[in-house]
């Protein structure tokens, strides 16, 4: 084998080296460019999302930005005189302006101001009017001439709880059944004994 043989070969191996390492930095910076601009946008929606206004798609209308307000309200809903659970993962933190949290269902959490009962019962996929309480299975508890839906937001009846917005330490009833204004009494006084979780 000559000498201009082995040139050449070793010529080819250099060149094909070279080839392969370019082709490698080519590659990997392409990755780091793909990867940076993922991370950008992975970024930017945690950014979005952590700072969701009330104009943000799903936002409940009227309502501060989040972390506007951070208040704790009692609840209690009683349907012919038992109590519901919220505590179950389907009524857990359904949205993140208010809404029960860390498997408790007896405190709703209000992340904003201006944010309502109804908007809360609306992401639970729960109807409420003044006539009306509605859960997600389509069971509805509707005033009759033997039963009616009473509600009650620090001890005082009210005609619809659907546009209130709950403040610190309040305590909202929802009661339904044909009870007599002691059993209606007794269930306040359940509902200010319960602990609220903050």
């Amino acid at each position: 084998m000559g000498r201009k043989e082995r040139r050449e070969r070793e010529q080819k191996r250099e060149n094909y080296a070279a080839q392969r390492s370019s082709e490698k930095k080519k590659n990997t910076l392409i990755a780091v460019g793909v990867l940076g601009v993922v991370a950008v946008i992975v970024g930017y929606a945690a950014f979005q999302f952590a700072t969701m206004t009330e104009s943000a798609p799903g936002g409940p209308e009227n309502a501060g930005e989040l972390g506007s307000a951070h208040s704790h309200t009692g609840i209690l809903v009683k349907i012919f005189g038992d109590s519901f659970d919220f505590s179950s993962p389907s009524y857990q933190l359904k949205n993140r302006w208010i809404h029960f949290e860390n498997n408790d269902g007896t405190t709703i959490h209000s992340h904003a101001t201006g944010v309502t009962l109804g908007y809360l019962f609306e992401s639970l996929s729960i109807g409420v009017d003044e006539n009306c309480f509605v859960f997600p299975n389509a069971k509805e508890y509707c005033n009759t001439d033997t039963y009616s839906l009473k509600f009650f937001i620090n001890g005082q009846q009210v005609d619809n709880i659907v546009d209130y917005v709950p403040m610190e330490d309040d305590r909202v009833l929802i009661s339904f059944g044909d009870e007599t204004p002691e059993e209606i009494q007794a269930q306040i006084l359940e509902l200010e004994a319960q602990m609220l979780v903050k």
